[in-house]
């Protein structure tokens, strides 16, 4: 379901960095048809919501696993969080054709990420996409990362606070075993340690 945008003071200046996988993921969803359907795993953000609506003509879903991630946090219930993301992304089978994940499985412990990644497989169309940042490192700063997307290969950060942090690092084993539905298609470590990872569903013959 839709959320509206949270109001939140930003925190540290903003920043703009090269994507290495942003333009092979808009590639993807620029080679459907005009009834595309993207989801995206963040906070409403409108000029995304431009620039996809404008550049794709795609019907977006947005649905901030982050504020969900809050709420649980804030009533002390994360340890129902598996539970809650199972069945979470109410949309039919197999009716996704890509999905902005940014840095959500960061926040995630792992039974909580295995839920959402089965929900991901189970949304996305076979040859349908999945773009997800990993991280190399946990951390007690209390910030998400709001992505903007300033063209097809560039990404603004712009932080605001949460009541959570970066405590989960998955290993390359870890991605593998929780995405076994999927493929890599691309893979590239930044400098800064993040991992961009491109999954695609396989197609069946």
């Amino acid at each position: 379901m839709a959320v509206e945008p949270r109001t939140v003071a930003a925190v540290s200046a903003e920043t703009v960095y090269a994507s290495k996988t942003l333009a092979r993921f808009l590639d993807r969803v620029f080679a459907r048809p005009n009834d595309a359907v993207v989801m995206d795993l963040g906070p409403v953000i409108g000029s995304n919501i431009t620039f996809l609506g404008e550049r794709v003509g795609c019907k977006i879903h947005v649905e901030d696993l982050y504020a969900d991630i809050d709420r649980h946090v804030l009533h002390d219930k994360l340890d129902q969080l598996p539970e809650f993301l199972t069945g979470r992304l109410t949309v039919r089978p197999s009716s996704i054709d890509a999905v902005l994940g940014w840095d959500i499985f960061d926040y995630l412990a792992p039974m909580a990420a295995t839920a959402l990644a089965g929900e991901l497989m189970r949304i996305l169309r076979p040859g349908g996409v999945f773009l997800g940042f990993f991280g190399a490192r946990a951390s007690d700063d209390p910030r998400y990362t709001k992505f903007i997307i300033e063209d097809e290969m560039h990404l603004r950060y712009r932080f605001y606070p949460s009541p959570c942090t970066r405590r989960w690092v998955l290993q390359n084993r870890d991605i593998n075993i929780m995405f076994a539905g999927l493929e890599i298609c691309e893979t590239v470590l930044l400098k800064s340690g993040v991992r961009e990872i491109l999954f695609r569903k396989r197609i069946l013959s």
